[in-house]
């Protein structure tokens, strides 16, 4: 199968704001960009290309979540360091007024500095922070797409467009044949890739010694059995739009680092057999290194910006990984 040849890019989502199954988490302590932007600059390397992944979100009858990370702009100081924009639909009613001209309004905002549009988040996850949960997504989600690639090619960026979904199991899962009843030519003709959020060992636990099959099994199953029930062509390339493992109670920092070697290296022994372009990790930071719950430990450094030992786990992963995956030919 010939892929839609792009860069494979790692990336990560940098801020300390998480959201959780009731809402959403503030950090405990705020972002600090001069630590955050070091971070990051250790984390890229070498690399030449390197994604920040920034959400903002749409409402027009409430007020809208805060855009994450606040500041990002600072972030982007290393050449080829692009931001990866998530473009939440959050409007309660599910009406779609507003919703094209929001989304073309931010591809125009951030112009050159887009490496990558997402329309909605994780539009198949029913959970109140989530696109999954307010009504009318998979038409916020169709619309969203063409109006992002509309303005882009109209602006001549480099920028991909795309969405992303959660894996889907059982019967009841319809949001793959739902989605292809409203996928049509242009959808297509303006859809760059397929986005993957995978957990493995999060919310259900995977023996260490099966952790790589079970991450390779998420990757088939969305490509071979997930895609082609919204029709969505083979050569459309998927990439990882998060992962991560938290820390926390009964889960030492020293596992982080084994699982992240583990799922990043599975990630890339079938990038050019899957079509995969990137990975991004969710996230840098904590939210609250002290605090109970899963999602206030995902980061790569503690709450005071401290790093954990699956930090350098990852800057060593880009710096072996990223040439082989460029030069790959998919």
């Amino acid at each position: 199968m010939a892929y839609r040849r792009r860069e494979f890019t790692f990336g990560i989502y940098p801020g300390g704001l998480v959201g959780d199954e009731h809402g959403l988490v503030h950090p405990v302590r705020p972002d600090d960009p001069v630590r955050v932007a070091e971070a990051l600059d250790l984390l890229q390397g070498a690399e030449p290309g390197f994604r920040v992944r920034v959400y903002r979100s749409f409402a027009a009858t409430v007020p809208a979540p805060p855009q994450t990370p606040d500041g990002w702009e600072a972030y982007l100081r290393r050449p080829g360091r692009r931001v990866d924009l998530v473009v939440q639909f959050r409007e309660p009613t599910g009406s779609l007024a507003g919703w094209e001209a929001y989304v073309r309004g931010q591809v125009r905002e951030l112009g050159d500095r887009l490496g990558s549009v997402q329309v909605c988040e994780e539009p198949n996850a029913d959970l109140p922070v989530l696109d999954g949960s307010i009504p009318n997504v998979l038409a916020a989600l169709v619309a969203g797409v063409v109006a992002a690639k509309d303005e882009v090619r109209a602006l001549g960026l480099d920028a991909t467009v795309g969405f992303n979904a959660v894996p889907a199991f059982g019967p009841d899962a319809t949001f793959w044949p739902d989605l292809g009843r409203l996928v049509d030519d242009r959808f297509l003709d303006a859809l760059d890739y397929v986005g993957l959020d995978c957990f493995p060992d999060v919310f259900r636990p995977v023996p260490a010694e099966r952790l790589a099959e079970v991450t390779g099994w998420l990757l088939d199953t969305f490509r071979h059995t997930d895609l082609p029930k919204a029709g969505i062509p083979a050569d459309v390339p998927i990439r990882i739009c998060e992962n991560g493992w938290p820390t926390g109670p009964g889960r030492p920092e020293e596992a982080q680092a084994r699982v992240l070697e583990t799922v990043v290296r599975t990630v890339a022994a079938r990038a050019g057999e899957l079509g995969i372009d990137g990975y991004t990790l969710f996230a840098l930071r904590d939210a609250d290194s002290s605090g109970a719950g899963l999602f206030r430990h995902f980061g790569l450094l503690r709450d005071d910006h401290t790093p954990k030992p699956g930090f350098d786990t990852y800057r060593r992963l880009i710096a072996e990984l990223g040439p082989r995956l460029r030069g790959s030919d998919g």
